[in-house]
């Protein structure tokens, strides 16, 4: 990870400190901490202090009393007596600072006896009182559960279940401490805090400091000497450098990678694949890269540290950006309420289960129970890249090592009780020749031997893992090799961490190969580009997206939103040349430009191949050079100028070091100048003067933190001074930042859905494909979450917002409890309901209701979690364009939010709230089908109303009408309507976006003539209500005999007031108008169009239909529309053939499918006689004939126009409407029935009419089934 380290900061330890019971103050019970006091005073926790650290301050790093006294005992001072076990424990920490720099803690706590009398008493005089308590609970209740737990410190033994029946003696046995008999201990830690992680070394050091207290033989030199030595005399190593010291007892090396290798890391990834596996390693993995809300969870303080270290190393080259605290102390418990995503470590007390943990949200968490190798993932997480590929190569890694891929339970890898796996490493079979194991490095010998191995080669059978393939790594014959200065384990540990972290890192490198061209870089100054950064974008996402292989979609699309992805883009913006560049930016874009240079020999970028990694060698050799050739060696320890009688020893007792001579270093520091060579100083001094005519650098320091900045408000929480006003004004700054999330999002999507015409408005371009829609409306969800679960009271489900909402229902339904007659309880009967220009009153618009849309969300049985229910009802609620308003409703509800939320709370903050509501408002611009298009398999009722011609009602009709629905996703088949009602409700698949009804009747009894206008179709959940004009008669021998119809149809947008004019954003077709449907009824009444206008009319709707095939197909409209709506490409033909067309006798309709049947009679006749032997003008002829022919013999009875509309359809499919209009306009039949005047007689108009219609032959028109049904072609 990228720390800041302060350039001052040139030793490899700032502070030594001890940590412990201040005999001074005695027993302080740390309240903090949580514990309660039912426990047996061994088994509480008391207040810690800072017993000393050396030395006082360091200007580079000042000293943090309270973070540091917090994080070397998190959970304060514990007491054992001599049955406990009292193993040391080694732990490490970080702390971070606000400008997010970091230093890191490393910690060894062990137990010392109590010598001060006073503090042996308090505790006695404590159990008297305990035990008192306990006796009178066991003699009033029965407890199933005895008073106390057996002492469990870090060993996972099984609990033995405690009875009421033999409580007493066990209560002696457990709850004793007698200062007569028992020796009391307690926990001491001294710690070392430097600037670099040197988990390893700083580990050797403290472990040798603690050996020299309880040997039996003093250390050869007072510790004084050695932690003097640790701080002054050991410098940090360079980069690509490695460094001897000593310690104690030994010799002690640490090395630091150079400036063109992966950033230092130095914690064990093996005990993080051990403890958790690597498909869980890798779920988790994807969490943190989506910036989800990650808790790890585990009684080992040092386990909770190596997964987050781990986690965020693997990240390269990417950095989290949010709140990081690996262990959280539990004074600071309230931080898990932070509505922002964080990375913590909650210590368990290995007792209590998951159940009992009390998490404010859990709509987004990703919970990581580390001890029992156990992950809890938030819903809906999508799936990293190549996954399957990508596990396959981390495995084999982690075989060559002997380490199993899906890790062993028991790992008890812990610092000080390390196992040693060398035993199982499948090297040292193979390297053993005696036992012929030459073939395959996991025969049967070793299978007996080891179970571990057996449960391998499960995995590998299953993984499909090569092992004859898998290169062991030869080592001589296990024994520690004398080419290494450090000891076999250690160089393992490295050699596994590198492999694994180039493995990880090689993903980003190949998916992010060619990220620099999408970077947007500013056109204006940096300081303009600053203060605008949030409207800024930065990287082309939608151009970068287009390029990715389809499964990468869903997991890069959210990736890309992150603020970790942001900023890493950023810096690339800063940052101008390779002296500029960040550490990480620069090693990373060094390898894409190495992958980029192997591609242009092999183009395998933006495929999904999978590409292994191919330099682990190289990183892994830069260790072993650095290891078998060491390039410093620090001083010595020596005696120091110390008074006699000074450090004396004590066995057992870490002793109390003499300040005078630790609080400060030598006078004269040699080697903090010998370190850096002449020329590295050289260099700097060019960066810095290179930095300076560009940006200075505070400013440029200043500019990458805000670029961080942006977006989360708050980095890191203070862990000194908990006073109430310090976390009211931390809650504050989460309800500014939550605000200010809520319109960066609103603004984003609402630029993303305007599209095209957002563009217009001066917005950046985009285009918006439905997994991005989809990327962004789940951010949204969880935006909404992380609100509803700030300053939450008492947290119940996983959803803080269906919580809420599921609260408001119970209260509503509880005043609403009506009489039964009175309509179903918890409507709103809401004054200002929806108007709608829907048929008149032939449907009432449905009634807004909030309640009802949640309960829609209840009957759905496939969304079974309270999150997916939080999440269907927003989507339900954008898409009814309610979202603001419900949570308007819910909110104004003050008592019920007094109730579940803290005064701080975000939702308690009425000026904030109304903002938030007003950001929300804005959705309501632009159409949302989130809620259709996701739930595509449920159950939706539809309510269907046929609406007769008011002249001409169908009163006295007596067939029995039916209809059938189509949308974008099914349709119904065929349903009855009742003839009395003529509407019917009907339950059936969500039909998606619907697009056409057919109807018709069975043409029975005395009157079977219908005069339809239209049909209304609503959904019942949405409230999307679709009109479909008609304007016809259905019925034998009137307008065109026809007994059914093709009924085309539009979303109706709901109108404010009375106001008639379509409220659309983006202009869309109107519903098929009246006019066109009339024309035939009575002949005289035409509207003349002429021959400009028609042309014109065609022009119009051919270019509709280019435009649809034009935009990307996620975006396109329903092309039914196009071809078959008002102005569409059947009714510009229909004007056409219309124009002079000759007028029959009064009363008589003329169609012009009479027209065409004429035309067929003739063309048949022609091509018998062979009357044109051109080859071209037969087949056109036997086309048109044959679908003529296919129309006229379908079972349907359509009538003459909807047949007509058929042929056009299936002409414009087969790309042959522009050979059909030159046939007709050559027959003689045209010559008979058309004016002279006539559109078709005019030869300059007809081919530039076939031309237009020629535009249609490149684009794969394909037609929607209720169009074309009952036709075989």
């Amino acid at each position: 990870m990228t720390t800041g380290i302060s350039p001052v900061s040139c030793r490899f330890a700032d502070y030594f400190v001890v940590c412990g019971l201040d005999t001074e103050s005695g027993l302080e019970p740390d309240e903090l901490s949580g514990e309660n006091f039912e426990q047996s005073p061994l088994r509480r926790t008391f207040k810690s202090k800072v017993l000393a650290h050396y030395p006082d301050n360091v200007e580079w790093n000042p000293f943090d009393q309270d973070a540091v006294g917090m994080l070397c005992m998190p959970k304060g001072l514990a007491f054992r007596t001599q049955v406990d076990s009292r193993e040391p424990q080694f732990h490490s920490f970080i702390i971070t600072r606000e400008d997010g720099s970091r230093t890191y803690g490393f910690a060894l706590t062990f137990f010392e006896e109590v010598t001060s009398k006073q503090i042996c008493s308090a505790m006695q005089t404590l159990y008297h009182m305990h035990n008192a308590e306990q006796y009178d609970i066991l003699h009033t209740a029965t407890s199933p559960r005895g008073p106390e737990e057996p002492p469990r410190l870090h060993h996972s033994q099984p609990r033995p279940v405690l009875h009421a029946a033999p409580a007493i003696s066990r209560l002696q046995r457990f709850n004793s401490y007698d200062i007569s008999r028992d020796t009391l201990f307690v926990s001491k830690c001294i710690c070392m805090i430097t600037p670099m992680a040197f988990a390893q070394a700083c580990r050797k050091v403290l472990q040798q400091l603690h050996q020299a207290v309880t040997s039996p033989h003093p250390p050869p030199l007072p510790l004084e000497s050695y932690i003097y030595n640790i701080l002054y005399e050991v410098p940090l190593p360079p980069s690509g450098r490695s460094l001897k010291f000593s310690g104690v007892y030994g010799p002690v090396v640490c090395q630091r990678p150079s400036t063109s290798e992966l950033p230092l890391f130095d914690f064990a990834i093996r005990e993080v694949i051990n403890l958790l596996g690597v498909e869980n390693v890798l779920q988790l993995f994807t969490c943190a890269l989506l910036e989800m809300q990650i808790l790890l969870y585990s009684q080992h303080y040092q386990r909770l540290m190596t997964v987050a270290e781990s986690i965020t190393a693997l990240m390269f080259p990417f950095q989290w950006q949010h709140v990081y605290v690996p262990i959280l102390p539990a004074s600071l418990l309230h931080f898990l309420d932070a509505p922002v995503p964080y990375l913590m470590g909650l210590h368990s007390n290995g007792q209590d289960d998951r159940t009992k943990l009390e998490l404010p949200q859990e709509a987004n968490l990703c919970f990581v129970d580390i001890d029992n190798h156990f992950i809890e993932l938030p819903e809906e997480l999508p799936q990293f890249p190549n996954k399957l590929e990508f596990i396959q190569e981390i495995s084999e890694v982690l075989m060559s090592f002997g380490v199993t891929p899906e890790g062993t339970l028991d790992s008890d890898s812990d610092a000080d009780t390390q196992v040693k796996h060398s035993g199982l490493r499948s090297v040292d079979v193979v390297s053993d020749k005696r036992n012929g194991n030459l073939a395959s490095p996991l025969n049967s010998y070793l299978l007996r031997e080891n179970e571990t191995i057996a449960r391998l080669q499960a995995l590998v059978k299953r993984t499909g893992v090569s092992l004859e393939k898998l290169e062991v790594r030869e080592d001589a014959g296990g024994n520690k090799d004398s080419r290494f200065h450090c000891d076999e384990e250690e160089l393992k540990m490295h050699q596994l961490n590198i492999q694994v972290r180039e493995v990880f890192a090689n993903r980003f490198t190949q998916m992010f190969a060619d990220y620099e061209v999408f970077v947007i870089q500013p056109s204006q100054d940096k300081e303009s580009w600053f203060t605008n950064r949030d409207q800024m974008q930065n990287f082309d996402k939608a151009s970068f997206l287009s390029d990715q292989p389809e499964p990468y979609l869903p997991f890069l699309s959210r990736f890309l939103e992150t603020q970790m992805f942001a900023s890493f883009i950023d810096s690339k913006i800063l940052c101008h040349d390779d002296e500029d560049k960040e550490h990480t930016l620069r090693v990373f874009d060094t390898r894409v430009d190495k992958v980029r240079m192997l591609n242009v020999r092999t183009p395998t970028l933006r495929t999904s191949m999978y590409q292994k990694c191919t330099n682990i060698e190289d990183s892994e050799k830069a260790i072993e050079m650095r290891v078998m050739k060491i390039d410093h060696t620090a001083l010595h320890p020596h005696l120091l100028d110390m008074k006699i009688g000074q450090g004396r020893y004590e066995q057992g007792f870490f002793p109390r070091l003499q300040s005078d001579v630790l609080s400060s270093g030598p006078t004269s520091n040699k080697w903090a100048k010998r370190s850096a060579p002449a020329q590295w100083r050289r260099r700097d001094r060019q960066k810095q003067h290179a930095e300076h005519l560009y940006l200075d650098n505070d400013q440029r320091e200043k500019y990458i933190q805000e670029a961080r900045n942006l977006g989360t408000t708050i980095r890191q929480p203070k862990l000194s001074n908990l006073s109430p006003s310090v976390i009211a004004q931390t809650n504050w700054k989460f309800v500014e930042g939550l605000l200010k999330e809520c319109k960066n999002k609103t603004k984003r999507m609402l630029v993303e859905k305007m599209g095209r015409e957002a563009v217009e408005l001066g917005h950046v371009e985009v285009s918006i494909t439905g997994v991005e829609e989809n990327t962004l409306i789940a951010s949204l969800c969880d935006l909404l979450e992380r609100i509803w679960s700030h300053g939450l009271q008492v947290k119940q489900g996983k959803s803080a917002l269906w919580s809420h909402l599921l609260h408001y229902q119970e209260s509503k339904e509880k005043k609403s409890a009506t009489p039964a007659g009175l309509g179903p309880p918890g409507f709103i009967h809401d004054p200002e309901r929806r108007k709608s220009d829907g048929g008149g009153s032939a449907m009432p618009p449905l009634k807004v209701s909030l309640i009802q849309d949640m309960r829609h969300i209840q009957n759905i049985s496939e969304i079974k979690t309270d999150v997916g229910k939080a999440r269907a009802w927003v989507r339900l609620s954008m898409e009814k364009k309610l979202l603001s308003r419900h949570l308007k409703q819910l909110l104004s509800d003050l008592e019920l939010t007094k109730k579940l939320y803290k005064r701080y709370a975000f939702l308690r903050c009425d000026d904030e709230k109304e903002q938030f509501l007003y950001h929300l408002l804005s959705f309501n611009a632009v159409d949302y089908f989130c809620f259709t298009n996701v739930f595509t398999t449920i159950m939706i009722p539809y309510h269907v109303v046929v609406v007769p011609s008011r002249k001409l009602g169908g009163s006295m009709f007596t067939a029995n009408p039916w209809v059938c629905v189509s949308g974008e996703l099914a349709e119904t088949g065929v349903l009855q309507v009742p003839r009395n009602t003529q509407e019917i409700t009907f339950e059936c698949q969500n039909l998606g976006k619907l697009t056409t009804v057919q109807m018709g009747h069975d043409n029975t009894g005395l009157y079977a003539k219908w005069l339809v206008e239209c049909v209304m179709v609503r959904n019942e959940i949405t409230g999307h209500t679709y009109k479909f004009p008609c304007g016809r008669w259905l019925g034998k021998g009137v307008d065109d005999g026809s007994l059914e119809r093709i009924l085309v149809g539009e979303l109706m947008t709901p109108c404010t007031e009375n106001d008639e004019k379509m409220c659309r954003t983006p202009p869309m077709q109107q519903s098929p108008g009246m006019m066109r449907r009339f024309v035939t009824i009575s002949p005289n009444s035409k509207p003349k169009l002429n021959t400009g206008q028609i042309q014109e009319g065609v022009g119009e709707a051919i270019n509709g239909i280019v435009k649809h095939f034009h935009k990307p197909e996620k975006e396109r409209g329903s092309l039914t529309l196009l071809l078959c709506g008002e102005f569409g490409l059947v009714w510009a033909l229909e004007q056409v053939f219309q124009h002079g067309f000759k007028s029959p006798r009064l009363f008589k309709n003329v169609f012009i499918w009479d027209f065409l049947e004429k035309a067929q009679v003739y063309f048949e006749s022609a091509e018998q006689q062979e009357v044109n032997p051109d080859e071209n003008w037969q087949s056109r002829v036997r086309h048109f004939c044959r679908f003529m022919r296919a129309i006229n013999n379908t079972s349907r009875n359509i009538g003459k126009d909807g047949k007509f509309q058929m042929l056009i359809c299936l002409g414009a499919r087969d790309h042959l409407l522009h050979h059909w209009i030159a046939l007709l306009a050559d027959c003689p039949i045209t010559a008979q029935m058309y004016e002279e005047a006539a559109l078709i007689k005019d030869r300059s108009l007809v081919n530039s009419l076939i031309r237009v219609l020629q535009t249609l032959q490149e684009f794969n028109i394909t037609l929607e089934a209720s169009l074309i049904k009952g036709v075989g072609i």
